[in-house]
């Protein structure tokens, strides 16, 4: 489902052995959008994905290791792709690859659009 952002979007992330809690703030235009999409992975592992896309930026905001990982997209030969770090996420249609460097792909397959 789509929704309209007019004002800014916070994203929380867990740093440090502390624990510490930063809040990132992201100025949105009034024409960005925050799409949320239900995945089912390898294993039954289920990810809630959101993406932002706000002019010539498109990020994918993804629940990983007990962690919100923000992701951001970079040019692939199909598909979107977006990086984190370690991490790649990888969407063509309905189908979707995360790989974490030097490690098992896992697939996984959009299953719902749930409410934002």
């Amino acid at each position: 489902m789509r929704r309209q952002i007019g004002a800014a979007m916070a994203v929380i992330i867990t740093c440090g052995a502390a624990h510490a809690q930063m809040a990132l703030t992201l100025p949105l235009p009034s024409d960005a959008t925050v799409t949320a999409t239900q995945y089912q992975c390898d294993g039954g592992r289920d990810l809630a994905v959101r993406y932002v896309n706000a002019g010539a930026n498109r990020l994918a905001v993804i629940p990983l290791e007990g962690e919100e990982l923000l992701f951001a997209n970079v040019v692939a030969a199909s598909g979107a792709r977006y990086v984190s770090g370690m991490w790649q996420w990888w969407v063509k249609g309905k189908q979707a690859t995360l790989t974490r460097a030097d490690d098992v792909d896992i697939t996984c397959q959009a299953i719902a659009d749930p409410e934002n």
